[in-house]
């Protein structure tokens, strides 16, 4: 017999409908997939009147309207046939929290729209100057703060030629850009280095390859002097929220990375700035990231999205791996506030089935690392995406079909 605070528990629940002779047994995968919805529209409208009141937004009590309201956000954002930049955090809000597959089914279809759903840029990513960083960013291998934890030792420079032929290399691989990315806080006082990257840079221009580089911070003329070499894209991401940014970072702030990117978007080279999920951020820090790339001045040519990959030594080196749907839904989301932007699967994606990167295709990712190594951790290899490719129907974006080539 059930004890009676079961009983009234059961009395509770709402009873399944009742089928009529004739009637189709799919009424109630109907009842309930509404149910669900409903639960999940809750969800979305409760999260944007939260972020109202944070913001100071006057938020809609009246609970019908709220859901009214929050449905006219997915469809606006749906059917645009344009980027907008003026998103609130409680329209991001409601997009992100949307039943996951509705919000994947969404997001492919804007991204339909504005790109070719087989395309896939294939990029390649070189650690041109490894290790002796003096920032403490908690996720990364290279900062000297970590050095006897993780092992990993300083190394100088790589020259010119050595850079060239692993970009010939990732060439005749099928890659069409080619990142490089060296550990410093910045680059003053770094002349003879910056003058060897401009070399890089027009190296891999001239192979017709797109060319992207991080060096952290720049000024507005180190940003001209890149444009003028060649330079596609620099790559400044934000990682986190402004709000959660101070527990991962303390030597650098959130404002200077925005004033690089800045001085990035000014001298004319394409933005690449995303994140870095499984830090122990919150649903409401991915919002916040992604809020803030979608209101810039002009939307990230390019939106990395990043799973942490733990690396024993660092602060963060104990961290559980983000769940996929976070991934999916960030990655979704991304797609329909940014719908114009390139959406790059980076570090992480090597503990992703082939399904789960199948997944975030469908979803509005249409770039991936490709090649031997990440900048400190391990990276697909050219010849399982070959397999991948050829599996899934996709094919490797042509170089320039979604950035324009800077003029030499």
């Amino acid at each position: 017999m059930l004890a009676p605070s079961s009983s009234r528990a059961l009395l509770r629940r709402p009873p399944f409908p009742t089928r009529m002779r004739g009637q189709s047994p799919i009424v109630g995968a109907h009842w309930l997939r509404t149910v669900s919805h409903r639960r999940q529209l809750s969800t979305a409208t409760a999260a944007a009147t939260a972020n109202a009141s944070v913001h100071n937004v006057e938020p809609i009590q009246d609970n019908a309207k709220r859901q009214q309201w929050a449905r006219q956000v997915l469809q606006d954002a749906v059917a645009a046939t344009a980027p907008r930049h003026n998103w609130s955090k409680e329209e991001t809000a409601i997009i992100y929290h949307q039943p996951l597959m509705d919000l994947a089914f969404q997001a492919a279809q804007v991204h339909r729209r504005f790109h070719d759903p087989s395309e896939v840029q294939l990029c390649t990513l070189m650690n041109i100057k490894t290790g002796g960083c003096s920032e403490d960013c908690s996720y990364c291998a290279q900062s000297t703060r970590y050095q006897k934890g993780t092992g990993l030792k300083a190394k100088r420079v790589e020259t010119v030629e050595s850079v060239l032929e692993a970009a010939r290399v990732a060439k005749a691989n099928g890659s069409t850009r080619f990142c490089m990315g060296a550990a410093w806080r910045d680059m003053r006082g770094r002349n003879n280095s910056l003058r060897n990257v401009k070399e890089m840079v027009s190296g891999v221009r001239a192979m017709g390859m797109e060319v992207c580089v991080t060096l952290g911070m720049i000024d507005a003329d180190q940003a001209r002097e890149l444009r003028e070499a060649g330079l596609t894209a620099y790559n400044h991401n934000l990682d986190t929220s402004r709000e959660f940014y101070p527990s991962i970072i303390s030597t650098r702030t959130y404002d200077e990375r925005l004033a690089t990117l800045g001085h990035v978007r000014d001298a004319g080279i394409n933005v690449c700035s995303g994140g870095i999920l499984g830090l122990g951020e919150t649903d409401q820090d991915r919002i916040g990231l992604l809020h803030t790339a979608a209101t810039l001045p002009s939307h990230p040519e390019s939106f990395p999205v990043n799973a942490l990959v733990p690396i024993k030594g660092t602060p963060l080196g104990d961290r559980k791996p983000i769940e996929f749907t976070s991934m999916l839904r960030t990655i979704a989301a991304a797609r329909i506030i940014m719908p114009t932007t390139i959406i790059r699967i980076a570090a992480g994606r090597k503990t992703m089935t082939e399904e789960q990167q199948a997944m975030c295709f469908m979803a509005g990712a249409n770039a991936v690392f490709t090649g031997e190594k990440m900048l400190t951790t391990d990276c697909n290899g050219w010849d399982d995406d070959a397999v991948l490719f050829e599996r899934w129907g996709l094919q490797p974006m042509k170089s320039f079909a979604k950035s324009a080539a800077p003029d030499s």
